[in-house]
């Protein structure tokens, strides 16, 4: 239910930037706004507004499909509503930490910005994985699923080179703190994870 409200919300305010009525500029990351303007709302708010059609639907199916195994998940090892307050924090907080590299690179490049909730998106889709690493995940153009703790090195490997390139307009950077982030996230909360992911694997 937490999953479907994010999701609303951030297609919401996507949305009304897209045609005209909030200020996409005002919202998305600027590294230099941020650093040198103390702009520190642009830490959370890009994650709200989207490029197009396209980027805010990929990340909300992605959000939807494994949000829900993550939100469930919290709620087991957690607790009903401290597994949904864990749950919204790791979000959120996600959308800030998973943009820290950038800040830190690109915080005297008036010119950087950045918008999207992919960071976040990475970071659930990562704490998924720590639940459930045997987790079938499909890639654009591979027919069949790639089990999560497969799938986890490769797309943070890919993540890596891809940000080291820095050849094409994606946030790569973001993508793999936030993996990074949504792996570290539960186990901080709670070690005895880790039991359970191995577990999982048989090991």
């Amino acid at each position: 239910m937490v999953t479907i409200i994010i999701i609303l919300i951030t297609a919401a305010v996507s949305l009304l930037c897209l045609y005209g009525r909030l200020n996409f500029n005002a919202l998305k990351f600027n590294a230099y706004d941020v650093w040198h303007r103390k702009q520190w709302y642009r830490m959370l708010t890009y994650g709200l507004v989207h490029s197009g059609w396209g980027h805010l639907f990929f990340n909300m199916l992605t959000l939807y499909f494994f949000g829900t195994v993550v939100e469930q998940y919290f709620q087991v090892a957690f607790g009903s509503t401290s597994g949904i307050i864990l749950y919204v924090f790791l979000y959120v907080s996600a959308i800030a930490v998973s943009s820290i590299g950038d800040l830190i690179k690109y915080k005297d490049t008036p010119g950087y910005n950045a918008v999207g909730a992919s960071g976040a998106v990475s970071a659930v889709l990562f704490a998924s994985i720590l639940f459930e690493p045997k987790m079938g995940i499909y890639i654009y153009l591979i027919p069949i699923p790639i089990p999560g703790y497969i799938f986890a090195p490769l797309y943070l490997l890919y993540c890596w080179y891809m940000a080291k390139r820095n050849m094409d307009n994606i946030g790569h950077t973001a993508h793999f703190w936030g993996a990074i982030y949504g792996l570290a996230f539960p186990l901080v909360c709670r070690p005895a994870i880790l039991y359970h992911f191995l577990s999982q694997l048989g090991l």
